[in-house]
């Protein structure tokens, strides 16, 4: 593993492949945040609503992520080597996968502490941001470090049909049958993932001091 580093075009390729996972796996993360939480929200707004949804996530997180990357071309008529049909596809499996947790997390905020907030004349919007969704972290905290991890594991399957990422080491090693290349992919896989949980355990107890002191 040291010799295949030895060499500056195989660094320079690591770098590169490894930069692209990360664009490929974080960003999805972001958006599907940012997209589960308005459901989340409509789920604990609307009751009614909480079945369908949550049946609609279950049915988007069963597809299979090849057959998602493929289909997803053919839909919004993206090429096929397109980035943004990862980033679209893991987007959508994010939000899938959060949905439920931001429902949970938001019903968990002690509801003494919301007809509080709404004492003083805070208005739903400002009460979301400013009391429920800070109070609602610890909670879904968890469940944004499996996306996290589930999407670093997700985007080396773009290697499959040719976007890049650390999977390109693993097809390009199995093709040129170099097994010291397939190890290096597996192992900064794992790596990442690893970093990246850490800096969200990171950022969360930044978020949270009053948990922290808890």
């Amino acid at each position: 593993m040291i010799d295949f580093f030895a060499s500056p075009s195989n660094r320079e390729l690591v770098l590169a492949q490894l930069a692209e996972h990360l664009y490929l796996a974080l960003l999805p993360l972001l958006l599907g945040v940012l997209l589960a939480l308005p459901l989340g929200r409509l789920a604990q707004r609307v009751p009614w609503l909480r079945g369908p949804l949550q049946a609609a996530a279950n049915i988007v997180y069963t597809i299979p992520s090849l057959a998602l990357f493929v289909l997803i071309p053919g839909i919004l008529g993206t090429p096929l080597l397109s980035s943004a049909n990862v980033v679209i596809a893991l987007t959508l499996y994010t939000a899938a996968l959060l949905v439920r947790p931001v429902l949970d997390a938001l019903e968990s905020v002690p509801a003494h502490v919301v007809a509080a907030a709404t004492a003083m004349g805070y208005r739903p919007g400002r009460r979301f941001l400013a009391v429920e969704l800070p109070l609602a972290v610890p909670v879904l905290a968890a469940s944004v470090r499996v996306a996290s991890v589930s999407n670093i594991s997700l985007v080396s399957v773009g290697a499959l049909v040719g976007i890049g990422g650390l999977g390109r080491l693993f097809t390009d090693g199995f093709q040129r049958d170099h097994p010291v290349q397939i190890v290096v992919g597996i192992v900064l896989t794992l790596l990442l993932a690893l970093v990246v949980d850490l800096l969200l355990v990171v950022l969360w107890r930044w978020a949270t001091p009053w948990a922290r002191r808890a």
